[in-house]
């Protein structure tokens, strides 16, 4: 029998394509997504370069929090005047606005008066709308495609997410050696205003569809949160994965500041590290499939250590080699841990609660990596990159101990009842 011939997009992808809308969207999203991948370095990369003496950590720590912590505000904020615009809209004004503020970095730069307040304050009003932005582009792609298409579409455009960690920080390095990291945030700007003007167009490719959009919030997510409250397990999984990018903020703010102060080196190392972060957060997200075979809470508590193990070495002082290594095999470890946390929510969840808890679970942790990552900053410049990186590290194998301590707890005390009633009755 003659084996079927090889075609370049899997059977699964292929008839995503067929739509208009899609085929519209779908570049200008990956493009968004280089520009923030390439963002992960020139933020921190910039504030660094324009903080007063001793002031770089602070700074950095500042920049990084502004530029997704804002979008916590405006999810609450801007809700009673958002939430009933149809997700084209809500994706078109998140790139406008990320387009604005972004595009005003290169231009201070170049007029000299890029001061570190005025940095931050652009950062976050770039920030601000990126919240409904995601939820808008989740919203659209369930609008534009069939129901029997939307999982594979959601797949495609987060390995776009993914992807971009991976190219984006080694684009920015190989920038930067060029011209400054203020240009690069620039071009973040064009890839949100690319974004911006494709969704306005998709009013053509969508048809009526969007003026009769459904809303993104339907004022169910308190209840949802209510929900997850009530079950054990799914506020276990959501305080674990809280916790776990709450203690992950601080990285991004350290990370930079050892590449610069301990290393002393540039901006190509950083790229480095980031980049095997990303190839080896991709190859583990490609082996969740075989992941999820095993028990899932024992996997993900392994995962959450495993992490923390990885951290560590940086405050063993070992050498570049180790700690690149090593940072690459945490993103491997790291990969998987956001699907399996889904998968545990999927299996416990009612199905008619699914997507109201799913959509609590996302409000709920939007503030953990900001907040570490402005936490990370007076941390840093109290007590070194080092010691912040693996305090980190220890930090998240103590969380992992924790739970695990937990769960066995718990369950020893739903199963105390039954053998207590069998003593009674024996």
């Amino acid at each position: 029998m003659t084996p079927p011939p090889t075609r370049p997009l899997p059977l699964t992808y292929r008839p995503l394509f067929a739509h208009r809308a899609f085929r519209r969207l779908l570049p200008a999203l990956a493009a968004s997504d280089l520009g923030d991948g390439m963002s992960v370095v020139a933020v921190a990369w910039l504030a660094v370069l324009i903080a007063p003496p001793g002031q770089s950590a602070p700074v950095a720590g500042a920049a990084v929090a502004a530029y997704a912590l804002p979008g916590a505000v405006g999810a609450l904020v801007f809700g009673r005047w958002l939430r009933r615009l149809p997700p084209r809209r809500l994706l078109a004004a998140d790139s406008w606005v990320r387009a604005l503020f972004l595009g005003c970095v290169p231009l201070a730069w170049a007029a000299g008066v890029l001061h570190p307040v005025l940095y931050v304050a652009l950062l976050a009003g770039s920030s601000v709308l990126h919240a409904w932005g995601s939820a808008g582009k989740y919203s659209l792609l369930a609008q534009v495609l069939p129901q029997e298409q939307r999982l594979a579409a959601n797949a495609l455009v987060s390995s776009s997410g993914s992807a971009s960690v991976i190219a984006g920080p080694a684009l920015a390095g190989f920038l930067a050696t060029a011209v400054s990291p203020a240009w690069i945030v620039g071009l973040d700007a064009v890839s949100f205003a690319v974004l911006a003007v494709q969704a306005s167009r998709l009013d053509d490719a969508t048809g009526e569809a969007t003026t009769t959009a459904v809303p993104v919030d339907d004022g169910r997510s308190v209840a949802g949160l209510r929900l997850v409250c009530r079950q054990p397990e799914l506020l276990g999984i959501l305080a674990l994965t809280w916790s776990l990018n709450f203690l992950y903020g601080p990285v991004e703010v350290a990370l930079p500041l050892h590449v610069t102060g301990d290393l002393h080196s540039g901006v190509g190392l950083l790229g480095l590290y980031w980049t095997l972060f990303g190839v080896g957060a991709v190859v583990g997200a490609l082996a969740v499939g075989a992941l999820r075979r095993l028990p899932l809470w024992p996997v993900t508590l392994g995962i959450v250590a495993g992490w923390g193990l990885a951290l560590v070495p940086f405050g063993l002082e070992a050498p570049v080699c180790v700690s690149v290594t090593c940072f690459a095999l945490g993103g491997v470890i790291y990969g998987p841990f956001t699907a399996l946390s889904f998968a545990l929510f999927q299996e416990r969840t009612p199905e008619d609660w699914l997507t109201t808890v799913l959509a609590a679970r996302s409000a709920a942790l939007l503030t953990a990596a900001p907040v570490g990552t402005a936490l990370g900053g007076p941390l840093t410049a109290a007590l070194g990159p080092r010691p912040v990186l693996a305090a980190s590290g220890i930090a998240t194998i103590a969380l992992a101990v924790t739970a695990a301590a937990m769960r066995v707890q718990g369950h020893r005390t739903r199963s105390r009842p039954a053998g207590e009633a069998m003593d009674r009755t024996g």
